[in-house]
């Protein structure tokens, strides 16, 4: 009886965990579905649908698939180019950059010395990761956010994200000749040159075929308006092809490559006589490249643990990072509040310079209040960057809040005395 008893909660118990784990599953999905309710996706995806639905309806009016060869080719191309753009596009999106799990350690705890903290995921970066403020979490090899997939770009989608970038500018190549040759073919026998003009009867048909799907004004305008936005999408995103394929085939990413001018300019301003070298940098360009693109379409390595080149090893990175905190900590000047601050991204009542040159990012802008003292690290000529101690009850010790500020709401204090000293983890480094 007691047997049949156990036999019965055990039962209860697994149907009760497997019901838990399938509406957290369910919670899961519907959280991922939610990226595409954003204004990146939307756009992006409403360019994909406007260009290749305009290429597919012109090439019916230019090809008739079922006419030729040449048409049911052109027609199979088109479909297979919108397959191809939106199974990368969505992988980039869905599959997501990877994250370090919350509270990550190393193994060896002697390794920690060389490793930043994050206090909001409660662990450690694990080497090339960083923490995105929109994903709210430890991003492996995070490369960027990027608001036309509403995701980051790491190291699990960094290929699909790459092919996406790929083959929506061919596919928009393609879709642009369709437009243009069909515009060009409907409107050949409608228009009529004159002694100082030029005229076009679009209410003329097609002499010597009669088309399924009239060409009218409307058609026109339509094909006009998605060549528009084929030839700016082949441009735009070409050239951040060109820009990844730069960085990939280095094994690097746009973090990475602002990591190393930084180091170049520590050394220099020190004087030093270091040198750093790159680590991950395996020295050749087809390796490099097979660390993002495999047959599978996921990365070799786990995110954490990473090949490097002879003579460096997997805290080479970290160590400089480390470095480069203390020195910024060094080089940062001290500021006091001297006008309050809402936090907007534009705002009226700080001047038309600031209204008009706010940052064209997606940085936070930092709330102030008279007497504040900030540690601003960089600027612009209306606009600066900074972070103050937060001392609030809910804050932890030590936590800062960093982001943007009108210049004319601070003024420079004649003494530093709140330059925040190095750690004793980065004393070691250093």
């Amino acid at each position: 009886m007691h047997y049949n008893g156990c036999c019965m909660l055990t039962e209860e118990y697994c149907c009760l965990q497997s019901k838990t784990m399938c509406s957290f599953i369910r919670f899961e999905n519907l959280h991922e579905l939610k990226r595409i309710c954003h204004w990146g996706p939307i756009i992006a995806l409403s360019v994909i649908t406007i260009c290749s639905s305009m290429a597919i309806i012109d090439s019916v009016l230019w090809y008739w698939p079922l006419d030729s060869p040449g048409g049911s080719i052109n027609f199979i191309l088109l479909i297979n180019w919108t397959v191809l753009i939106l199974y990368n596009y969505f992988n980039a999106m869905f599959v997501g950059p990877g994250y370090v799990p919350i509270g990550w350690k190393p193994d060896n705890p002697q390794d920690t010395m060389y490793l930043q903290d994050c206090r909001i995921c409660q662990g450690y970066k694990a080497p090339r990761s960083h923490h995105c403020r929109k994903c709210n979490r430890c991003v492996m090899k995070m490369d960027h956010h990027c608001p036309w997939i509403n995701n980051c770009c790491g190291n699990l989608n960094h290929g699909y994200f790459t092919l996406f970038l790929l083959l929506a500018p061919l596919g928009c190549i393609h879709a642009a000749v369709i437009l243009i040759m069909t515009m060009y073919t409907q409107l050949y026998n409608r228009i009529s040159f004159g002694w100082s003009s030029v005229k076009i009867d679009m209410s003329l048909p097609r002499r010597d075929t009669q088309y399924i799907v009239p060409f009218g004004i409307y058609g026109f305008a339509a094909s006009l308006f998605a060549l528009g936005l084929a030839i700016g999408t082949t441009i735009a995103v070409g050239m951040l092809f060109f820009i990844q394929m730069k960085v990939i085939l280095r094994n690097k990413t746009t973090i990475e490559v602002w990591i190393e001018e930084k180091a170049k300019d520590r050394i220099q301003y020190y004087q030093t006589g270091e040198e750093f070298i790159f680590p991950y940098d395996l020295g050749s360009k087809w390796k490099n490249f097979r660390q993002v693109f495999t047959w599978s379409g996921l990365p070799e390595t786990d995110g954490i643990f990473w090949p490097v080149r002879e003579g460096s090893h997997q805290y080479s990175l970290t160590i400089e990072q480390l470095k480069q905190k203390a020195d910024k900590r060094v080089r940062s000047v001290q500021y006091r509040v001297i006008e309050d601050y809402s936090g907007a991204c534009c705002p009226i009542t700080k001047g038309y310079k600031a209204f008009f040159c706010t940052p064209y990012t997606e940085e936070p802008r930092m709330q102030l209040r008279k007497g504040e003292l900030i540690l601003v690290t960089r600027g612009l000529p209306h606009w600066m960057y900074g972070n103050k101690n937060l001392k609030t009850k809910n804050a932890h010790v030590g936590e800062h809040e960093r982001g943007w500020f009108p210049r004319r709401c601070v003024e420079k204090c004649l003494y530093d005395t709140a330059t925040e000293k190095p750690t004793e983890e980065e004393k070691k480094i250093l």
